[in-house]
């Protein structure tokens, strides 16, 4: 097993330095220590798992413990444990899977590790309370959500220099996605329990869609035509016409419901329920629920599917990953650290 552990060169205490002197934080936001680090936002909770574009890693990290762990998927065993994070909240894979891009929240940054030596290939400063992300399709773009300054920042990748800093949000965490096409980013404010739309090139806030109650992850149809959001406030998920902006179905499933991962067929969502430690299945067409999975512990967001839709990989609050079979719709396997 590698691991990587933080050497502070004067690059990354500029950039930090630099985080908090062009983002402000809100007032009241806590500051938490634990295990000998100060977390600046410790009592959010989240996790996070991705999934290498050659589906032979998969990188995971819970927000209350400061590492990263690597899985090597073809052995089931772990690569890496990277010990220098403080509060990792997202993990995203760069299209061509030779880095993944780790946001901490209490450090500020977001963090480029490469894929294959688990060294640091550059970082980012987005101010503390940087948490949820998503690429562009090209990879050229990270956008950044920033629950305590209420912004979005446009990133390039190439240089690490914001392209634009977006306000008007009311706490964005984890939930952020692109519309199939990129023009649309839809960000999802959990104090305000609204999404925002901002218009990927002009980076102006174009609309806002609003019904959801304690919003957490969503995901987006194939078509652009349809979102998915799981409300952990009620215990559904809401159906949302992105042509209209209106929440047009409620979809009821287990108890705190923080997933809403959709198939790659885009025939189900996989909702990841906090409460009860159980996985509900919607068929999309006639949104009910077709199939309950339990034996998860506290499965949140971090649900993906492999691409040929026969697997589905569930984070646990240990870090393992559950493996379920698409077809016997039950857990076969199991990763653990």
């Amino acid at each position: 097993m590698r691991k990587r552990t933080l050497v502070t060169h004067g690059f990354f205490m500029a950039s930090l330095l630099l985080a908090g002197a062009a983002f402000p934080v809100t007032a009241g936001m806590t500051q938490v220590t634990q295990a000998g680090k100060q977390h600046f936002d410790g009592e959010i909770q989240n996790n996070t798992l991705a999934i290498s574009p050659d589906e032979k890693q998969a990188v995971v990290a819970r927000s209350g413990k400061p590492e990263v762990i690597v899985y090597d998927l073809t052995t089931g065993k772990v690569s890496a444990v990277l010990k220098h994070f403080n509060t990792p909240r997202n993990v995203v894979f760069a299209p061509d899977g030779k880095s993944f891009y780790v946001s901490d929240s209490s450090l500020g940054l977001v963090e480029r590790v490469d894929a294959v030596t688990f060294n640091t290939r550059g970082y980012a400063a987005a101010g503390p309370g940087a948490f949820g992300t998503v690429l562009s399709k090209d990879g050229k773009v990270l956008y950044i959500n920033n629950q305590a300054s209420n912004t979005v920042t446009s990133m390039n990748t190439e240089t690490n220099i914001a392209n634009a800093v977006i306000t008007g949000f009311s706490q964005p965490r984890q939930g952020v996605r692109l519309s199939p096409d990129g023009k649309v980013l839809y960000v999802t404010n959990f104090v305000s329990d609204k999404i925002t739309l901002v218009d990927t090139q002009t980076h102006k806030i174009t609309g806002e869609i609003s019904g959801f109650n304690k919003i957490r992850a969503i995901s987006v149809t194939a078509d652009g035509k349809t979102l998915f959001a799981a409300n952990s406030g009620n215990n559904t998920i809401a159906v949302v016409d992105t042509t209209t902006q209106k929440v047009t179905d409620t979809i009821p499933v287990g108890q705190q419901p923080y997933g809403a991962a959709l198939s790659p067929d885009g025939k189900f969502i996989y909702s990841g329920n906090l409460g009860d430690n159980s996985v509900s299945i919607i068929d999309v067409p006639t949104h009910k629920v077709i199939a309950t999975v339990t034996g998860f512990n506290e499965p949140r967001q971090a649900i993906v599917f492999t691409r040929d839709n026969r697997k589905v990989y569930v984070l646990n609050k240990d870090l393992s990953i559950s493996v379920i079979d698409r077809e016997t719709q039950r857990i076969v396997s199991a990763i653990k650290p």
